[in-house]
């Protein structure tokens, strides 16, 4: 049987193609050989419990690893002290058997009734196995507000500090591991349900996780290595290995989600138009629980829906700054990342995109603007006509500004374009936003359509200096990606200055340049 991409669940090795995380693992096992308790805590499908699984295999010798999930707990085991000390000791033990484990597992089964009696037990436990034992929970963010749980990682805080005072190693466990998408280090909780909550983590010891778990693309060439070898498809692999981490910033679950699409719903095309096939085919899955999370946050969490449309849509640059309420819960989602420049944005591309399509559906919605129209006089023997499209949106822009006020026009103007364009390129092309010029109030746009690449720089009027700038910027841009012609729109509402009635092709540093002012 050959393998598959797995998107559902933690991966197999010997049933899933999976990036070689060798050196992560690396990294992962100094922590444990040190005896550092810490969490990994990152995002949802993020390759949590696939690096616990690929730990417990790597240490099966040389440490007694046990590997339990609070996912398991159900609402009696908080009942209170004794049925949650209960459901911990079945838990270990049920792991230990599954693990052939048995003599451990005798060692371990004991009646207990008590957190104090289960740290004694512990201490008898470790001290009597010879091995040094390693713990892994994982899904904690299950227990992360009971009173129990936090009693718990007390407990084991306790036992760690005790450890480091008399220096016996086998006194308790040897090493820790959390993993869940929130950091219990930093937790905001309440110790008694009479406290305010506040700052106050039974887990201060924790080391810091510093290891990068995103895929980069000498990673993602190992899985596509081992997908060449069954399928034999010629692609080039390291090309499309850059163009997924290009697009995914090496998220794991969408790395594995685009290479799935590609397999089974694309005829195994693996080129450019193949991946922005399966992002698109991604994107639109209504039932995608990463994405769908996105949106139902921007829903749910008024200051994280602030941060979006602020770096998206208004071009704000924001510090990066993860003590910041907002920021700290945009990051906990790997919604957003620190750029080059110190700054936040976007983490990925595909959530770039989709946001992007939320909002121009949501804006569309609105009724504010017409888009409605015969989108085929656009496309004419299967190619754009993208100057057609800037003049129709300026023709468009200018009615809107009889009955809109020009604030709203100039700080919604780059998202009404998306509105008037997605429709005219949905389903044939693709767009998607270049983050690495995303400052400044300018933003590219790149599209694809029928083989061809159009870049539109979408600008905010700044003064002649900055249009100059414009020019100089997008033709730089133009030579990076070998193309001699690209398109300026410029939003400018200003009541004293005189408006560029219709757009005109310029030249400028031998690029020929589209520009339209809005």
């Amino acid at each position: 049987m050959k393998k598959r991409f797995n998107t559902t669940g933690s991966c197999n090795p010997a049933m899933h193609y999976m990036v070689d995380t060798s050196k992560k693992l690396a990294q992962i096992e100094e922590y444990i050989d040190d005896g550092l308790y810490f969490t990994i805590n990152r995002a949802r499908q993020f390759g949590k419990t696939t690096t616990l699984n690929a730990l417990l295999r790597l240490f099966a010798d040389e440490y007694i690893v046990i590997k339990i999930s609070f996912e398991g707990f159900g609402p009696d085991s908080y009942k209170n002290e004794e049925t949650f000390v209960r459901s911990f000791m079945e838990e270990v033990n049920d792991m230990l058997i599954k693990s052939n484990q048995t003599v451990y597992a005798q060692l371990w089964s004991q009646t207990i009734l008590s957190l104090n009696e289960l740290s004694r037990h512990i201490n008898n436990f470790c001290s009597k196995c010879g091995k040094k034992v390693v713990l892994f929970i994982d899904e904690v963010d299950k227990s992360l507000d009971n009173q129990l749980f936090l009693h718990f990682l007390g407990t084991l805080r306790n036992l760690y500090l005790m450890r480091n005072e008399t220096g016996d190693m086998h006194s308790t466990f040897h090493s820790v591991v959390l993993a869940g998408v929130y950091d219990v280090k930093n937790l905001k909780i309440k110790l008694r349900p009479d406290e305010e909550r506040k700052y106050n983590s039974p887990w201060n010891i924790a080391a810091k996780f510093k290891v990068d778990m995103t895929f980069h693309p000498d990673e993602i060439i190992t899985m596509l290595n081992e997908y060449e070898i069954d399928y034999q498809t010629g692609m080039n692999k390291a090309f499309i290995a850059n163009e997924i981490y290009k697009y995914t910033s090496g998220y794991p679950y969408l790395v594995s989600c685009i290479c799935s699409i590609i397999h089974d719903e694309l005829e195994q095309d693996w080129s450019e138009k193949g991946i922005q096939d399966a992002i698109k085919i991604l994107i639109k899955e209504r039932e995608n629980t990463l994405l769908g999370d996105l949106t139902k946050n921007i829903e749910t969490y008024p200051d994280f829906e602030k941060l979006m449309t602020d770096v998206l849509l208004h071009d704000k640059e924001i510090v990066y700054e993860p003590n910041v309420p907002a920021i700290d819960l945009a990051l906990t989602f790997s919604a957003v990342k620190e750029d080059a420049h110190g700054h936040i944005t976007v983490h990925n591309l595909v959530f770039e995109q989709k946001l992007y399509n939320y909002f121009v559906a949501k804006e569309s919605l609105k009724g504010n603007s017409d888009f409605s129209g015969n989108r085929s006089i656009y496309v004419t023997n299967g190619r754009l006509n993208m100057p057609l499209v800037i003049a129709r949106f300026q023709e468009l822009m200018r009615n809107e500004r009889r009955r809109a006020d020009n604030e709203f026009l100039e700080r919604q103007g780059r998202l009404l374009f998306l509105c008037f364009l997605k429709p005219i390129v949905n389903g044939t092309g693709f767009y998607y936003v270049e983050p690495e010029t995303r400052n400044g109030g300018r933003m590219d746009l790149v599209v694809s359509f029928g083989g061809e690449e159009f870049v539109i720089e979408l600008k905010i009027w700044r003064g002649e200096k900055y249009e100059v700038e414009g020019k100089v910027q997008l033709a730089e841009y133009l030579k990076t990606r070998n193309l001699s012609e690209g398109y300026l729109v410029t939003f400018s509402f200003l009541k004293n200055k005189t408006i560029q009635e219709e757009p005109v092709w310029v030249e400028h540093d031998g690029k020929r340049i589209y520009e339209a002012v809005i």
